[in-house]
Parts: C-alpha cells; structure tokens; sequence
C-alpha cells in the first residue's frame, strides 16, 4: 500500500482496503489474531504477499484463528484445521493428516466429449471412488495407472492427474451440493 500511501483510503479498491484491513489488525504485534476470510477479493500477487506475512506471524511464535472457505489456503497456512458442516465440527486434525485419513491419494480429474461412457465403463470399476461435478468426472484412487491406461484409448477426453488436497476433503466430508 505504500504507493497509494498519499490517497485517502476511501478511494483504495476492495482489495487494498482488505490489505489496509489485515495490516491495522497486526500493528499492535497481537500475540492471537482472528482474521475471517482474510484473502477475500485479493488478486493472486496480494494473496500470496498476505501469505508471506501470515507465516512470518506464526514463525515469531503468533497464534492465528484463521476461518476461510479458501482449502489451499487452510492447507497451506493451518497447523490444524476444523472443518464445520451445520454449524458442528466433523472433522479436526492437522491438514496432512485429513488428506491421508479421509481421502485416496490420487485425484484423476477427466471431462470432454464422451465422459459419461468412459465413467460408466472404466471409472466406476478402477477408481476407489468416483463422482461428476458438472461435466467433470473425479476419480479417487490409490493406484492410479489402470485407470489411467483406459484413458489412452479416449484422446478426447481432457484429464489433469493430482495429489488429493483439502477440498477434495471438504467436499467429500459435507457434499457437492450448494447450500444456502
């Protein structure tokens, strides 16, 4: 913000008034600090700078109660994470240890022009577990290369291959659906 340190902070953007927010919440040192959602609305150079300074806290011994919808960032920034469904905590532990506890290693994401036939076929007999969000087929699974090889035979099909994370957690512990 030191650029805009001349303006009057009414004309700052929604997110440099969210980066005036987080820097007025630490400048008493605060040994606990609440922040709510507090990357909301901050482009990616931002986020990642908040990041920086968040870990900093927490490397000079700060506490931070953290609550976010954001799971990279509780996966990144969390040295244990709650998650809430309804109003009560359904699950707790360190993120790591969510990831290896509830969910398979491997994610293989796939979408395009004959999902659902390969899904039907292949998915739903290889993979630990899978499911569809829209038009993306998710595949849970430990061992992920017999799947993977049915997929040689689809090139039209478009598939990313990733480490499980904690939103693959989340959405499986409290759902796809939206909720009000």
């Amino acid at each position: 913000l030191a650029g805009a340190a001349d303006r009057n902070a009414g004309t700052y953007s929604g997110g440099m008034r969210r980066r005036l927010d987080l820097a007025a919440s630490m400048i008493t040192e605060p040994e606990v600090l609440f922040l709510d959602e507090p990357t909301t609305g901050l482009d990616p150079q931002a986020r990642h700078v908040v990041w920086e300074r968040l870990k900093r806290l927490l490397g000079q011994g700060r506490t931070i109660i953290l609550t976010t919808h954001f799971m990279d960032e509780a996966q990144r920034l969390c040295d244990r994470v709650a998650i809430m469904d309804h109003g009560a905590f359904i699950a707790e532990a360190p993120p790591h240890a969510l990831i290896e506890r509830e969910i398979e290693p491997i994610v293989i994401e796939a979408y395009g022009y004959g999902i659902h036939a390969w899904f039907d076929t292949h998915a739903r007999r290889l993979a630990a577990r899978a499911e569809f969000s829209g038009d993306t087929a998710f595949c849970y699974c430990r061992d992920p290369e017999p799947l993977l090889a049915t997929l040689t035979d689809h090139p039209e099909l478009r598939v990313l291959r990733r480490a499980a994370n904690l939103e693959d957690v989340f959405l499986k512990l409290t759902g796809r659906d939206l909720r009000d």
